[in-house]
């Protein structure tokens, strides 16, 4: 795996950028989360007068092995049904996305399907679905650091292209077991505060993806739990292309879009393996996946936006990115009490 060199946000220009905050005519704090984002990225592109370029979200695709243990009511084949459905422009984040101006791109991580080459579809698998955890690991220590320097690799050519905002989402049946894992284990919750029921479990599937994922967990106890070894292990392809994607777009001063409960599981590991990650991240919402609340508070995170979705594909993040334009907006183009004429309070 590739070493990533990412910076703390220089605090240089908070001072400033807080005074040209708090003198626009408005009253202190009026703008509420807007004035923290507005402050976040100026801090991050230490300038008072912040932009954002060529957004985009990638939608990373994997299958997991696990779900043949029955932990999802949906068949694995909706992995690589929902890659055409995202290629032919149908699904949900495309129509967000198309909506607010973020481009698309399509990642084969490790679907179990082989595409046909297709324009809009990045190549980059790196085996056909993980394996089942209840028996073995994931992945091997090579491909989990394949799958990491890929995901990184992918991020530095969209930046090279003069993107500065990126969001990351993913398709993946059976990822929200991976992510329960990740989080219980990095975030040390036991594991029923952690699992939800991803793409509709009932009450009887809810008791079997918990006794499945409790006896993943018993027979791989005794790995060492650092994030690396806690992703390759449980993780799936998409997930650890996510997480470096994430800290190559660090490394890269970008701005950072999370989305939901699976893009947030592959932040703790990228969290675990450089902190400094987080300060580039924006917290796009709040999922309705049981468990990403308490992925949140963890991270001591303020969600944009509660819209009880849980969909996943960036989703969350392609809905909030307009209220995060806003934040840049205000800051570049509302007045000030000096310029407008207008008395400021007494």
């Amino acid at each position: 795996m590739q070493t990533f060199n990412i910076q703390p946000v220089n605090s240089n220009t908070a001072a400033a950028l807080t005074h040209k905050i708090n003198y626009k005519t408005k009253p202190l704090g009026a703008l509420g989360l807007l004035e923290k984002i507005a402050l976040q990225i100026g801090s991050i592109q230490g300038t008072l007068t912040p932009a954002l370029h060529h957004p985009a979200i990638i939608v990373f695709a994997g299958d997991h092995g696990i779900v043949k243990e029955g932990v999802s009511p949906y068949p694995q084949e909706v992995t690589y049904q929902m890659v055409f459905n995202f290629l032919q422009g149908g699904a949900a984040i495309n129509v967000f996305s198309r909506q607010n101006g973020i481009a698309i791109h399509v990642v084969d991580a490790g679907v179990n399907f082989d595409f046909e080459a297709h324009r809009d579809l990045i190549h980059a698998k790196v085996g056909h679905g993980t394996k089942s955890y209840l028996t073995a690991e994931a992945m091997t220590a090579t491909e989990c650091s394949t799958a990491i320097d890929k995901g990184a690799v992918i991020v530095n050519g969209i930046y090279a292209e003069g993107c500065n905002v990126m969001g990351f989402g993913e398709m993946g049946i059976g990822n929200t077991s991976s992510a329960a894992i990740i989080m219980s284990l990095l975030c040390e919750l036991p594991l029923e505060q952690c699992i939800g029921r991803g793409t509709g479990l009932n009450d009887e599937g809810m008791k079997k993806k918990h006794a499945v994922l409790a006896a993943a967990m018993a027979h791989h106890a005794n790995i060492e739990k650092t994030p690396f070894n806690i992703l390759k292990t449980f993780g799936g392809f998409e997930i650890a292309m996510i997480c470096g994607a994430m800290l190559k777009a660090a490394e890269l001063k970008m701005i950072i879009l999370v989305d939901g409960f699976i893009t947030t599981a592959a932040l703790l590991v990228a969290a675990g393996i450089d902190k400094h990650v987080l300060d580039y991240c924006i917290f796009c919402h709040q999922s309705d996946e049981q468990g990403h609340a308490l992925m949140l508070q963890k991270l001591k995170a303020e969600p944009v936006l509660q819209l009880g979705m849980r969909l996943g594909e960036g989703t969350g993040a392609a809905v909030a990115y307009p209220v995060i334009k806003a934040a840049v907006t205000f800051l570049n183009e509302m007045a000030s009490f000096e310029s407008a004429g207008v008395s400021n309070k007494a």
